[in-house]
């Protein structure tokens, strides 16, 4: 089976990456794989106690548009996103957090099972992550790149996650989620360490995300973005829904999966555009 890695624009190389940015679920962990089947119907349910006139597929849209904008981000903001939608529909929100608590609530109902099996050791890591992700990190890490991970999911589950996948070797203490204090952590603040603190010229941060967030935090900079459209959970195949919001937040390429990293190392590091599998957006 032939993975394509899409170039988008006129991409050009250039300086070889130093720094890595990963987000977690849905690039490189399946644990959480169908959230979104947990949070939209959520919403919409919320959406539609109001009593508001627009039908369940209006609805739908509305809370798929600040779900996806906001993707990245601490799930806070999305809640907070359902409580103004609510308010403006004339309807009684509750506290945000009383929304992230119904959430995390049903999405941990929807992957107890995949938690416990990892904790017994009775499926595999590699399982629940995007195929070729393993293999990526390790070639990464032999390069001497410095690799972070960050995600708005809650702290604590992102590094207990990311040890149960036995990826957190990879990172090191590099390993960042949602915390209460929302002005202690974001994805922006981390682009903005490394950029001036770690070392590294923003032309040298390049970024692998599946949402909105991460992909326009690194070019906001001058870094080179890499958008993950995993149709999950089996990741073979582009998802057209995610790359077209990829593609339009700015990202550089996008791809499926990591199993044709050989020819995006190719391009990323070596300067070679990967012709005989990219397809090129005029």
């Amino acid at each position: 089976m032939r993975y394509v890695i899409e170039i988008v624009g006129n991409y050009a190389p250039r300086s070889q990456p130093k720094a890595v940015i990963f987000d977690f679920d849905g690039t490189l962990s399946l644990i959480r794989s169908g959230w979104m089947d947990v949070m939209v119907p959520l919403c919409v349910e919320q959406l539609r106690g109001t009593g508001s006139s627009e039908s369940d597929g209006e609805l739908t849209r509305v809370v798929e548009e600040f779900v996806w904008r906001l993707t990245g981000k601490e799930t806070i903001y999305q809640m907070m996103a359902l409580a103004d939608a609510i308010k403006e529909r004339g309807g009684i929100s509750l506290e945000p957090l009383a929304y992230k608590r119904m959430y995390l609530d049903r999405l941990h109902a929807r992957i107890r099972s995949r938690l416990d099996a990892l904790r017994s050791r009775s499926v595999a890591p590699d399982e629940y992550l995007v195929p070729g992700a393993r293999r990526t990190l390790e070639l990464l890490k032999s390069r001497g790149l410095r690799l972070y991970l960050a995600s708005g999911t809650d702290d604590a589950n992102v590094k207990e996650e990311a040890a149960l996948l036995d990826i957190d070797r990879y990172f090191g203490e590099n390993i960042f989620g949602a915390k209460d204090d929302l002005s202690s952590f974001s994805k922006a603040l981390l682009v903005k360490k490394i950029v001036s603190q770690a070392g590294f010229r923003a032309s040298e941060l390049l970024v692998f995300g599946d949402g909105y967030v991460e992909i326009e935090e690194v070019k906001r900079v001058g870094g080179t973005a890499v958008g993950m459209a995993t149709a999950e959970p089996e990741c073979l195949e582009i998802d057209s829904w995610k790359r077209e919001r990829l593609i339009r937040v700015g990202a550089d390429f996008v791809m499926p999966n990591f199993l044709d990293w050989n020819e995006l190392s190719e391009t990323l590091f070596e300067g070679k555009l990967a012709e005989t599998l990219a397809i090129r957006q005029n």
